[in-house]
C-alpha cells in the first residue's frame, strides 16, 4: 500500500472500541439487541460488542446488573490487528500486527515485535523481539531484524519514502533506520547503530551515525548465517 491509499483506509473505516464484558445479572437483559454476541445461559453471560453500543445498555439496566468485568485494550481504533490464523509463518505471544500487513512463507515473529499498516515482511526472515516495523516499512526475504529495532514508519507525510531492507540483511538489537533509507542485500547493520543515510549492498555499518567499516566476507558471513531450524513449522 502506498501512503495515501492508508491514510484513505484509516480515515474512511469504521472507528471502534470493542469490548468484552463478564456479567453476572439478577433479571434478564437483551444484549443482542445491541448488536452483540452473548455466550453462556441464564444470568452469567460473556458479552462481546462495541462500546458505543453497549454503554447505552449497561446505562439502562444497571439496577439489573449484580457484578461486571469489562475488558477494553483499544479506543476508536481504525485498524483491526491482522488475522493470522492462516499464515505460513511462526508468530509468537504477544505480537501486534495490524491489517494490511504481508508476511511470507515461513517467517518469524517473535514475541513484542510490533508491525504497523502496509509493512512487509519476506520469506524466511526474522523480526525478533521487541523490534518495530512503522507503516510500509519493507524488508526481504532472508533477513534478521533485531531484538529492540526500529525501521523507521512513513505514513504521513504521503510523500515520504518508506525504509526499504534489501534480501539477506542482518541488522543487529536496538539498531534504528531513520524514514528513506534503503539497505541493500547481504548488508550488516551493527547492534545499536543508527542509520541515517543509504547503505550499499554487502556492506558493513556499524556507529552514530552509521558509516561503513568494511565489506562483507567470508567471516562476516558465518557470524551472521541464519539457522533455517528455527524457521521451520
Amino acid at each position: 500500500m502506498n501512503a495515501q491509499e492508508i491514510i484513505d483506509y484509516i480515515a474512511n473505516s469504521e472507528k471502534k472500541t470493542p469490548v468484552k464484558l463478564y456479567v453476572n445479572l439478577n433479571a434478564p437483559v437483551d444484549f443482542k439487541a445491541a448488536g452483540a454476541k452473548v455466550f453462556g445461559e441464564g444470568m452469567s453471560l460473556v458479552v462481546f460488542g462495541d462500546w458505543a453500543n453497549l454503554q447505552p445498555v449497561l446505562a439502562a439496566n444497571a439496577d439489573k446488573i449484580a457484578d461486571l468485568v469489562i475488558e477494553n485494550d483499544r479506543r476508536n481504533s481504525g485498524v483491526p490487528m491482522l488475522d493470522i490464523k492462516n499464515i505460513k509463518a511462526r508468530i509468537e505471544p504477544g505480537a501486534v500486527i495490524r491489517e494490511k500487513v504481508e508476511i511470507g512463507d515461513g517467517a518469524v515473529i517473535m514475541m513484542g515485535a510490533v508491525i504497523n499498516i502496509g509493512a512487509v515482511v519476506g520469506k524466511n526472515t526474522m523480526i525478533d523481539m521487541g523490534a518495530v516495523l512503522g507503516g510500509r516499512a519493507i524488508v526481504g526475504n532472508n533477513c534478521h531484524i533485531g531484538a529492540g529495532t526500529v525501521l523507521a514508519g512513513v505514513v504521513e507525510p504521503a510523500s515520504a519514502t518508506p525504509v526499504t531492507v534489501g534480501d539477506n540483511v542482518m541488522i543487529g538489537a536496538n539498531a534504528v533506520v531513520i524514514e528513506g533509507v534503503q539497505i541493500g542485500e547481504n548488508a550488516v547493520v551493527g547492534a545499536g547503530s543508527i542509520v541515517i543515510s543509504d547503505v550499499p549492498a554487502n556492506a558493513v555499518v556499524v556507529g552514530n551515525p552509521a558509516r561503513i567499516i568494511k565489506m562483507k566476507d567470508e567471516k562476516t558471513s558465518a557470524k551472521t548465517a541464519l539457522v533455517d531450524a528455527l524457521r521451520k513449522l
